[in-house]
């Protein structure tokens, strides 16, 4: 590519981001409860925002993902919080990352996690640490999602997934749920019941299968 072709990429690059940067000024104004921090990628001027009146979204520093409409869907139901930490990345190319809060929950996301493809709810509360991966196609659901019947009504139940922890894809964890610090969950797992820190586990259900090392500082 030649340096006049060079230049004339950037300038269209700058000139789509400071569209970008308008249109998440223009999404503040509308939702009040939405705060995007200035370093976080212009590229969430493309999601899509669901907020109810008393929602609040908070998108820390560093915060990234790719330009693709549709790729990350944010819904929050009225009192309902959302608090994605600094340096995350919310991975889309390989499926839409969705997180969704009821009323009056909330979904914690720790500094510099990885979510890749993968759907997140909320009617109770969902606690990611810092440095998690979770793989495309795996869901977290903290209640049963339906009443079985009119005798047995929905459950909810918080969940909390550690520090460190690699839950690779199409896992599902499910209510109630705290998994360890630095544990690892196989691919297609159907997670039921907790499990200690430093777990490697998988399965329907999970079951514990070997031990794992420090996961700390591991590149994605």
């Amino acid at each position: 590519m030649s340096r006049w072709r060079r230049l004339l990429l950037v300038r269209r690059l700058r000139a789509v981001a400071r569209r970008d940067r308008r249109r998440l000024r223009e999404l503040a104004r509308l939702h009040p409860g939405l705060d995007v921090h200035p370093d976080a990628a212009a590229a969430f001027a493309v999601a899509t925002f669901d907020l109810e009146p008393g929602a609040k979204v908070r998108i820390g520093p560093g915060v990234v993902t790719e330009r693709r409409p549709d790729g990350v869907r944010i819904s929050v139901r009225s009192g309902g919080e959302l608090d994605i930490g600094e340096g995350t990345w919310l991975r889309s190319d390989l499926g839409p990352v969705i997180l969704s809060v009821f009323e009056g929950a909330r979904i914690d996301i720790g500094r510099d996690s990885f979510l890749n493809g993968c759907h997140i709810s909320a009617k109770a509360g969902v606690t990611i640490g810092r440095e998690a991966w979770i793989g495309p196609g795996s869901r977290v659901w903290d209640a049963d999602q339906h009443a079985i019947d009119f005798d047995t009504p929905e459950r909810r139940q918080p969940v909390r997934i550690g520090h460190y922890v690699w839950i690779a894809a199409d896992v599902t964890v499910l209510r109630g749920v705290e998994i360890g610090d630095g544990s690892v969950v196989g691919t297609r797992t159907l997670v039921t019941q907790s499990l200690p820190a430093g777990s490697l586990a998988y399965g329907v259900p999970a079951v514990v299968r070997g031990r794992v090392g420090d996961r700390r500082g591991i590149p994605i």
